[in-house]
């Protein structure tokens, strides 16, 4: 192992110099360029894309939903800038399509003048959903048109969120039953209000006859309450009427007796009376009948006053009576004697009392029920008519309308894709890209085949441009050979299809020869060794800052800088416009720059030249060969 760094080991040609020392190093970082540079330029553009400059342009106009004006337009534009997922620039629609066309921007986000109404559009009868347009330019970056589509997705899911929270509050699945159950209610309610205003005359009708029977039950019961009362004042207990009853029953015999008597009597004086009176009406002395009407009022006495001739009747009658009320009162169960137990213990007047209570509050409830029922039925008929305007409300679709609100509900915002210049084709959107990387690498082995600078006409004297050009022509002869095959290839073998086929070619050796000039300008100056390292790490530069593959703004800060001085950055922009279309100043810029680049490495290689006519022990012996 220490054999290697001994004297006389090969690295004794590094040790000497400065140029052998600085190739050393070169070639000892070169797997660092190739490996770590180009991971540092693209380690994860996927989350730079938030430095995407995009257009976006509100041409919303806005709408009107129930008397309430709607700016979804605007209301989507705050709410994009607000997230912060991408670089956004509100513009004009023309200042947007002219960005995009030019690359300013790498698309563009449109919210169509209609925005607002179709996100109202789903009440109409006539759902549809808005649009939201995306417009992309291969001719800018094919992998900012990829990003771009990812981008549409996320931005499209936000924003039908936004509009959907705000918009439709309204879910298909129910419009459709509500109406039908809205209808129902509707005759329901109407049945209701009907069926109440019968009940209404009926809750009358009772009210009424409850009316008429608590009077009837007060009337009833007030001398029952009042004799109840007088009893509690003072009147005789049961017994104290059963013994009374008893002594009645006994003097109305004993009375019955004499009466009987005394009417026998009366009998007998009233027929004696008669008899005289007939015996002087029959006498022959007129002075003796003169006396028979003076018996006339004592007959109608004995008659008709006293004891009469019926009074042994009426008399028996009052003893019946009596009779039967001494039986009523001497049996406890007897209605008459459970009539006067219940005064005596006052359970009648209680019960009296609690009849009387709940009849009044039958009567209050039945009049209250009236009332009640009167509201009923006019609150019935407001709902009624509420529900049928409620239901003449509502919407009425036929099946395609039902269909398309359910595709609008659930896609309230659809996406438009609108593509300018477009590559078909992943390979048609990097061709630009890796034909740059191919004719520079075939650039590199076409100088390893011819010699930068020959010497011998330089050291013949011969005009250094004369002897530039001597390797250079041949040179790109073959560079243009291999652009030309490299160019049949891809269109007919792999299918390529150029917009400007042969403008592309005449681009392709227009790149050659810039490529050519340089590695030989890098072999002029440097010498062919360090040269063509320090042509290895140029190209490593050049890929990572071009923005073929990457938008240059996903890249690391460096590269963002170097990209503009990038002689790779003008070959990619002028071929993908060569390729996909879209031909606009950056091609000329692409063209001027190619030439002035080509001219100026000419220049420095023959100033070179011009310059090896003196020879060095450098120049006799390279400390550094490849």
């Amino acid at each position: 192992m220490l054999a290697a760094f001994s004297p006389g080991s090969d690295f004794k040609r590094y040790y000497r110099g400065r140029m052998p020392r600085l190739a050393l190093i070169v070639i000892i970082l070169m797997p660092l360029m190739y490996g770590a540079l180009y991971l540092w330029a693209f380690w994860n553009p996927f989350n730079e894309v938030n430095k995407l400059p995009v257009a976006l342009v509100n041409a919303d106009r806005g709408a009107t939903v129930e008397g309430t004006k709607l700016e979804a337009g605007q209301q989507v534009t705050e709410g994009l800038i607000a997230s912060k997922e991408l670089d956004l620039h509100v513009l004009s629609p023309e200042e947007a399509a002219a960005g995009v066309a030019s690359g300013k921007y790498y698309f563009s986000i449109t919210l169509p003048e209609d925005f607002s109404e179709s996100l109202a559009s789903p009440m109409s009868g006539n759902a549809k959903s808005a649009d939201l347009i995306f417009t992309y330019n291969d001719a800018n970056n094919y992998l900012a048109t990829i990003i771009g589509q990812d981008a549409a997705g996320e931005v499209v899911n936000m924003v039908g969120a936004q509009v959907g929270a705000q918009t439709f509050d309204v879910v298909f699945s129910t419009v459709d039953p509500m109406l039908g159950q809205i209808t129902e209610a509707a005759d329901g309610a109407e049945e209701l209000a009907a069926g109440l205003v019968t009940a209404k005359s009926g809750a009358d009708q009772l009210n009424s006859g409850v009316q008429e029977l608590a009077g009837g039950v007060m009337s009833a019961t007030d001398p029952l309450l009042a004799a109840a009362q007088q009893h509690d004042q003072g009147g005789p207990s049961a017994a104290e009427v059963n013994a009374t009853a008893d002594r009645l029953g006994k003097n109305i015999g004993g009375l019955s007796d004499r009466l009987g008597a005394a009417a026998s009597t009366q009998s007998q004086a009233y027929r004696a009376v008669t008899s005289l009176r007939s015996q002087l009406r029959a006498h022959p002395d007129p002075a003796v009948r003169a006396l028979a009407p003076a018996l006339d009022p004592v007959q109608n006495m004995l008659s008709t006053q006293g004891l009469g001739p019926n009074a042994q009747g009426d008399l028996a009658a009052i003893e019946n009576d009596s009779a039967l009320l001494a039986a009523q009162l001497n049996n406890p169960g007897s209605p008459l004697r459970t009539l006067l137990t219940l005064f005596e213990s006052g359970g009648l007047v209680n019960d009296i009392q609690t009849i009387r209570g709940a009849v009044t509050e039958l009567s209050d409830g039945t009049a209250e029920l009236a009332s009640g029922l009167g509201e009923l039925s006019s609150g019935a008929n407001e709902l009624a008519a509420g529900l049928e305007k409620g239901a003449q409300a509502l919407p009425s679709w036929s099946k395609q309308q039902q269909e398309q609100l359910a595709k609008v509900l659930g896609q309230p915002v659809q996406l438009q894709e609108r593509y300018e210049n477009r590559a078909d084709t992943f390979g048609t959107g990097f061709a630009p890209f890796f034909f740059g990387l191919a004719l520079f690498v075939g650039s590199i082995i076409a100088w390893m085949l011819f010699t930068p600078l020959q010497a011998r006409p330089i050291a013949q004297g011969l005009n250094s441009f004369r002897v530039v050009l001597a390797s250079f022509a041949p040179t790109l002869a073959v560079g243009a050979l291999q652009a030309a095959i490299l160019y049949l290839v891809t269109t007919f073998g792999v299918g390529l299809k150029a917009v400007h086929p042969w403008a592309t070619y005449g681009f392709m050796v227009l790149m050659v020869a810039m490529f050519l000039s340089m590695i030989q300008m890098f072999n002029a100056v440097l010498g062919a060794a360090v040269g063509r390292v320090t042509t290895l790490a140029f190209l490593m530069i050049m890929l990572t800052s071009a923005g073929g593959i990457y938008p240059v703004q996903t890249t690391a800060t460096p590269f963002q800088w170097m990209h503009w001085v990038d002689p790779m950055t003008y070959t990619v922009n002028g071929l993908r416009q060569l390729t996909v279309g879209g031909i606009d100043s950056r091609l000329w810029i692409a063209i001027a720059v190619l030439s002035g680049l080509t001219a100026v490495f000419l220049a420095i290689s023959t100033w070179a030249a011009h310059r090896n006519r003196q020879y060095n022990m450098d120049r006799l012996y390279p400390p550094v060969e490849v």
